[in-house]
């Protein structure tokens, strides 16, 4: 009976036949008198330089308590969309997502500002993720060290404006990985660093499986979803294309990119 509890699958997130539909303001969206706005809304007219961009087209799946599920496809496919749909950033036009406990869309950008020192945001992002104070201090040098933003000088005392997209992508990461989170949301993180970092990353998101919690990984670079994923969905136009074993997917997506 011990062993049918340990094997259970636990459900943490659910996406049902989800779409979303973006509202894009074309040129003049802007212009005209608020008396006017007023108008269409009272008329329920819309703005006729407002299009609308369907992001994702009827998506349905479920992933389990740790599972490390990759995100793949073209740029302009809506992996990302999907991802901040189920960070609760974006709102479904249709469909419903559902989810055990509470998704950490990586990294904790609110919270990170450009003219603050690298040490502050590490401060005040642990503290926006509900961290108490002692534990902060308690695992602000790992954090520092897991970033790797100290190896050729002391970067982490400068303002995060002075760092490049690459090292602000690394801390954002090392801040969000120091918790454990129910749901762990990842667009693009392992794209930035050298080797080393990656390894770091992808070692950290087992442990982050190994403590019972779910990752998401949306990323272009195929080594890492192979490295880190044994799951993996492929969306393309907004459309679920496939959803398997990752090597399986993967390849599969390789071979449509390819022409093969």
């Amino acid at each position: 009976m011990a062993d049918q509890v340990k094997h259970e699958r636990v459900p943490t997130v659910v996406v049902d036949d989800v779409h979303i539909v973006y509202k894009v303001h074309g040129a003049g969206a802007g212009k005209g008198s608020a008396t006017s706005a007023l108008s269409r809304l009272i008329a329920k007219k819309r703005s006729p330089s407002i299009r609308e961009v369907h992001a994702v087209r009827g998506i349905s799946f479920t992933a389990y308590r740790g599972e490390a599920v990759g995100l793949i496809g073209s740029n302009g496919s809506g992996k990302s969309t999907m991802l901040a749909a189920i960070a609760g950033l974006l709102p479904t036009e249709k469909g419903g997502i559902y989810t055990n406990g509470q998704p950490s869309l990586l990294g904790v950008n609110a919270a990170l500002m450009n003219d603050l020192t690298g040490d502050r945001n590490v401060i005040l992002g642990c503290l926006a993720m509900g961290m108490p104070p002692a534990e902060v201090k308690a695992r602000y040098d790992d954090i520092v060290e897991f970033s790797g933003i100290n190896e050729k000088g002391d970067f982490i005392s400068l303002p995060m404006r002075t760092y490049s997209s690459g090292m602000a992508a690394r801390l954002r990461f090392s801040i969000a990985a120091a918790k454990t989170h129910d749901v762990l949301l990842i667009d693009e993180a392992l794209a930035t660093g050298d080797q080393k970092f990656q390894k770091r990353s992808e070692a950290r998101i087992r442990e982050l499986r190994g403590e019972a919690g779910t990752v998401f990984l949306v990323s272009h670079n195929n080594h890492a979803i192979r490295d880190t994923c044994e799951r993996t969905i492929w969306i393309e136009k907004g459309e679920l294309i496939m959803d398997g074993e990752t090597d399986e997917v993967v390849t599969a997506y390789e071979k449509f990119n390819h022409g093969g």
